[in-house]
Formats: structure tokens, sequence, C-alpha cells
């Protein structure tokens, strides 16, 4: 972590607020979204604190691959691998609400409606 303040995120890695927690490596943490907004609605978030992805620098190069890879490792951990949406927010005005960067992965199990192109969902 960092000086900066923590987050609802940070806090939530620091085991201060109970998730569901669906993934968990040394660089991110996966867990359920509280809110879902899709039958399978998981957030992935780097431990390391990065308000947006604007402000990812150089050095923050291998966790943004990191947390990719990880991406595709959930959906087929969920089953969801054939179809799914990931979305990162990036400030205020896009819907952002918690600053500490993390990727939604939205997907509908392979027996419900699938996206349409117009779905925004968060």
């Amino acid at each position: 972590m960092t000086d900066q303040v923590d987050t609802l995120f940070t806090r939530i890695i620091k085991r201060e607020i109970p998730a569901e927690i669906v993934y968990e490596d040394d660089l991110c943490i996966a867990i359920n979204d509280i809110a879902p907004q899709a039958p399978v609605h998981v957030l992935l978030i780097p431990k390391r604190q990065i308000p947006r992805l604007a402000d990812a620098t150089e050095s923050e190069r291998a966790i943004l691959g990191h947390l990719m890879l990880v991406a595709g490792d959930i959906s087929r951990q969920l089953g969801v691998d054939e179809a799914f949406r990931l979305v990162v927010n990036n400030g205020a005005d896009a819907g952002q609400t918690v600053f500490h960067l993390h990727l939604h992965i939205l997907a509908n199990p392979k027996d419900s409606k699938q996206f349409s192109e117009s779905d925004t969902g968060i």
C-alpha cells in the first residue's frame, strides 16, 4: 500500500471490511460486487493503490498486464470465458466512485441473454 488515504478497497484488502473474495494473489484481489449489474459481476483490484487508470505510470506496467491475465483466469474459473466484458471507469464523469483502480468483469451465464452493444451496465 501507499501512504495515500485508504479507500473502501484498501480496507477490504486489509480485511477491515468483509467481502466475498473469488481470487487473491500477491498483487491483486477479486471480489463479488455488492450491487451487481450482471449475473456475474466481479471487481478485480490491484493491491497497490492507483487512483485512476490515467494515473498509472510506467512502474505499474507489470501490474496492469497481470490484471488482464487474472481477468482471463477468473472468467475461466467462473465459466464465462466465452463471453464477458472488462470495464474500467476512469474518473467521476465516467462513473468511477471509488478512486482505487479496479476492473469490472461482467458476464451472463451461457443460458442467459448475452450483452447487446448498447448495454453499458455500470
